[in-house]
This record gives C-alpha cells, structure tokens and sequence, in this order.
C-alpha cells in the first residue's frame, strides 16, 4: 500500500476538480430549486471524484532526490595560512621530551610543545599535527614530513636541553 500525504491528495483533488471531475460525462449544473439534481445523484457523483483522487493518489509516488556531503571539515576557499588548521606552523615547534624504547621504537613517545600558544603534543609515530607528520623518534631527536604545497620536505627537531651554569 502506497502512503500519500493530505497535501499530495489536496494537490490531486484540486487538479481533478480544475478539470471538471477528469471523467467524460457531463454533470447537470443546477438550475434552482425546482431543476436541481437530486441528493443522491450529487453524493454519488462527489463519491466517485474522492475515488479517483484516491486511485490517482496511490498510482503516483513522489520521490525526492537525496544527496549528502561527506568529509570536508573546513571552507576550501579560506587560507590555510589564516585558519587554525595549518597550526603548528614547523618552525614554532619545540621538542620538549622524548621516551625512546629501543626494543621496540614503535612505542617511542615524544613531547612537542607550540611556542606560540604553549600547546603541548604528545606524539608518535605516524601523528598528524597540522602539517607536520611523525616519521621517526630517535633518542635525542624527532624526525617529521611538512607538507608544503604538494612537496615534502624532512625536519629534524633536536631534544633541547638547559644549559647548566659552569663556575
């Protein structure tokens, strides 16, 4: 059984009635009381016109065309450089630990922290911040890809340690 809405039935009866009941033979238009059509006739008639509505209704279906975006977080016409996904940029990254597993360098951890809003990252192998891609911990570095309008570019990012005072 087809379902069909009040309006998409209200759409059809309209139609039908626009075009004088859809059916070929003529209805007596009443000419007063003493030439008017009888009850029965007009309700017989009215019956008939709500049926074919009816059959009309259920042989037309209404579809509607569905379409859903998928992906795409961010407006392609904004600048990469204005909006806050490029951050962090490559040169504002410090690192500030590392936790380096020999047996197993795939479970290495390091610690890098923006200087511009001293957001800290803690990463591995294979993290995504921004632009820039993990590719290797070492024991006293950090070895990332920038993406850079198409070209990859290596960065080595050196464990900084404090300067001890000598006397």
């Amino acid at each position: 059984m087809v379902r069909v809405s009040r309006s998409a039935r209200g759409i059809a009866l309209a139609a039908l009635a626009a075009c004088g009941g859809g059916g070929g033979e003529e209805v007596a238009s009443p000419a007063g009381p003493a030439g008017a059509p009888p009850a029965a006739t007009t309700q017989q008639t009215a019956a008939d016109s709500v049926a074919r509505v009816d059959s009309l209704a259920r042989s037309m279906e209404l579809s509607r065309e569905v379409f859903a975006y998928r992906g795409a977080g961010r407006d392609p016409f904004l600048s990469l450089l204005k909006s806050g996904a490029a951050r962090p940029m490559p040169g504002d990254v410090r690192v500030r630990g590392i936790n380096f597993d020999p047996r197993y360098p795939q479970r290495s951890v390091a610690t890098l922290q923006d200087t511009t809003d001293m957001r800290r990252y803690t990463v591995r192998v294979g993290d995504i911040i921004g632009r820039i891609r993990i590719a290797e911990i070492r024991p006293t570095e950090v070895v990332a890809v920038v993406q850079e309008f198409g070209v990859d570019r290596q960065l080595v990012l050196p464990i900084r340690r404090r300067q001890e005072d000598t006397p």
